[in-house]
């Protein structure tokens, strides 16, 4: 204990989080279960923001030491195939609870919607397909468009069949209420084992693609995929992410009229574990800081937010090495080096879409904010960013 940081409430759960973080870092894994242990008296999923955020960081880094006890591991973490109705209950309290994902669909339809000006048919590739709120919110916006709708295609993509399935209900069922020219192409695939040549694109489609916290997935580099994640190259060389690279270049050969990208503004992509762990923490005591300054302790939704999407993205960052993780963030800067490289060029984001955002946010908290960055727009908490939505063409 004599060890151990206190500060004037007695001892400091953050910093006692990061001497467990060493420990585990170091192979001390005795003095690791110690600190845990205390963390486990201090920390609780119904308690502040430090408190819900710790009890997420010291259950991954439990998991973390266990992996290295594979049957230890397997007994009690069973493999299982979350349920489609988790993803999309999950994915709702994030859309309901946060502003983030409202913030990205509005600036992302508003650059469709001006991008697309005159176009008769337009295809949106969605590459994660899971919001109807997003394109029944674009339906109607087109539908008043001067001149007439397009005949608007989406493509929506997704691993699960039954998420497609709600997608294609929701939005046949809304196109056919407006008298709506309107065709929904659903694709059963991960992410990475999309074919883009297999997609139903049309000579004469003026293409749209969007990708809200997806790319990240694909940023694992060759060593990474071999099992040396320690050797890693630098994430700006498209060699270094072979997925990536490939994954660009045939987005590029549609020659899409526009890209959106939202992604997370963090850097987590690093090899070392505690770096990690210090950049994940300052990223996520944000955004437990923001529910609980906007949503009720109480609030069951805002438990099962934390626990099935935010703890589940920790312990993927912390526990996972190679293939196995998912979650390497980072900021815009690398995204716009990594993209102009891939023959990508940058499209100003909308004068009315940054109007309609800053009203959203402001019915959320006066604490939320945008800031906007070379032709890129940042969601802040206070002043920092967490997110960030950047618009693309190819270059022809």
């Amino acid at each position: 204990m004599r060890e151990l940081r206190w500060d004037s409430q007695g001892l400091n759960p953050i910093s006692l989080l990061i001497d467990c973080a060493k420990c585990v870092a170091s192979g001390s894994i005795k003095n690791a279960d110690i600190g845990l242990e205390y963390i486990s008296h201090i920390s609780s999923p119904e308690g502040n923001a430090v408190q819900r955020m710790v009890t997420y960081f010291s259950e991954a880094l439990g998991y973390r030491i266990i992996k290295h006890l594979p049957g230890v591991y397997k007994s009690i973490h069973p493999s299982r195939t979350s349920l489609s109705s988790e993803d999309i209950l999950v994915q709702k309290y994030f859309y309901e609870l946060c502003p983030f994902l409202k913030f990205s669909y509005l600036i992302t339809n508003q650059a469709i919607i001006e991008a697309m000006e005159g176009e008769q048919v337009v295809h949106i590739i969605d590459l994660h397909c899971c919001e109807p709120a997003q394109w029944i919110d674009l339906l109607l916006t087109f539908k008043n468009r001067q001149g007439g709708p397009p005949h608007l295609k989406i493509t929506g993509i997704h691993e699960k069949k039954e998420v497609l399935d709600q997608m294609n209900f929701h939005l046949i069922t809304e196109a056919g209420n407006l008298d709506f020219p309107f065709q929904f192409y659903p694709v059963v695939s991960k992410l990475e084992d999309v074919d883009f040549e297999k997609l139903p694109v049309k000579t004469g489609d003026a293409i749209a693609i969007t990708s809200v916290l997806q790319l990240h997935s694909l940023l694992a580099t060759e060593e990474d995929m071999a099992g040396n994640p320690d050797s890693a190259l630098s994430p700006l060389s498209l060699g270094a992410s072979p997925k990536m690279g490939i994954f660009l270049n045939d987005m590029r050969k549609l020659k899409p009229k526009l890209v959106v990208i939202t992604e997370q503004e963090s850097n987590l992509n690093g090899s070392s574990l505690l770096e990690r762990v210090d950049r994940a923490l300052y990223f996520y005591s944000a955004l437990f800081d923001c529910l609980d300054s906007t949503v009720m302790r109480t609030s069951v939704e805002r438990q099962k937010l934390e626990s099935m999407l935010f703890g589940e993205q920790i312990k993927n960052i912390i526990a996972c090495e190679g293939v196995d993780r998912k979650e390497r963030h980072e900021k815009l800067e690398k995204w716009i080096q990594r993209l102009e490289m891939a023959g990508f060029v940058k499209v100003p984001l909308s004068y009315n879409g940054r109007i309609e955002a800053k009203n959203l946010l402001q019915r959320y908290s006066n604490k939320y904010k945008f800031r906007e960055e070379n032709d890129c727009l940042f969601v802040c908490w206070s002043d920092r960013p967490l997110f960030s939505v950047s618009a693309w063409s190819f270059r022809r």
